[in-house]
């Protein structure tokens, strides 16, 4: 029978190394996640200080915003302008469309207090041929299990002026053949219930992050002077490159003689 002494003196098992190493390796990971949980606390103290800054600065922005809008008015088609100027938004606009925007006075969007809860965006138009409405609007609720609640202004059109709904006609009473898909079809409920079941409203999404904070960019065209400064670099890029290439082969000819 063995004595204490020569238990202790006895090899251990590979199944004993193997608990020693699980339990070292569960208690790293154990304590990796004490750490990953205050960093997620963390995160979400900072989401949390991000969040009441945007709820303050959103506040002294507004009143800058409405004196934006107001010069804004006294531009000729400045809202035009910017949308067809817009790389993508420029593409959502037939010729009808674009008789339309002349009449369009300003663009509003406007979170909600909270931020979190959605906002709403507003077309301002003066009174025109088309539609008896002087303001289309569409509203975006967010709820906690992420559902998104959209309700649009159903538009009044004027007789024989139904470009969005298949319902326009020429001065004699034909039927119009509408070929592209006019802009005004974002206020469709049927699209905005698609909306609301998951499919993203990238119009809305690119007015509000894209068009609205810098609209003057849009109606400057400095877009597309950013674009061609991007290629002109992209292109002496590749001139260096071809220069570089010519040199090697230049040196490699004389190597040879």
């Amino acid at each position: 029978m063995a004595t204490a002494e020569q238990k202790a003196k006895r090899p251990r098992t590979d199944a004993e190394e193997g608990d020693t190493v699980d339990a070292a390796l569960l208690q790293s990971i154990e304590k990796l996640q004490e750490i990953q949980d205050e960093i997620e606390k963390v995160n979400e103290e900072a989401c949390d200080k991000v969040l009441e800054l945007e709820q303050k600065y959103n506040e002294v922005r507004r009143p800058v915003y409405v004196r934006r809008n107001e010069i804004i008015k006294q531009i000729p088609d400045f809202w035009l302008t910017a949308f067809l100027s817009h790389p993508m938004l420029g593409e959502l606009l037939t010729e009808d469309d674009q008789k339309i925007f002349k009449h369009l006075e300003s663009i509003d969007v406007d979170d909600s207090k909270d931020i979190k809860s959605g906002y709403s965006i507003t077309l301002t138009f003066s009174p025109n041929p088309y539609f008896e409405d002087t303001k289309l609007t569409k509203i975006y609720t967010f709820s906690g299990d992420e559902a998104v609640k959209v309700k649009a202004t159903s538009i009044r059109w004027k007789e024989g002026m139904d470009i969005a709904n298949d319902g326009a006609y020429t001065e004699k009473g034909d039927k119009r053949i509408l070929v592209d898909e006019s802009f005004f079809t974002w206020f469709n409920s049927e699209k905005n219930r698609s909306f609301a079941h998951g499919a993203m409203d990238e119009v809305a999404d690119v007015i509000k992050e894209d068009l609205w904070p810098n609209p003057l960019k849009y109606f400057n065209n400095e877009f597309e002077e950013e674009f061609e400064l991007v290629d002109d670099d992209e292109g002496s890029d590749d001139d260096d490159d071809d220069d570089d290439d010519d040199d090697d082969e230049d040196q490699g000819e004389g190597e040879e003689n």
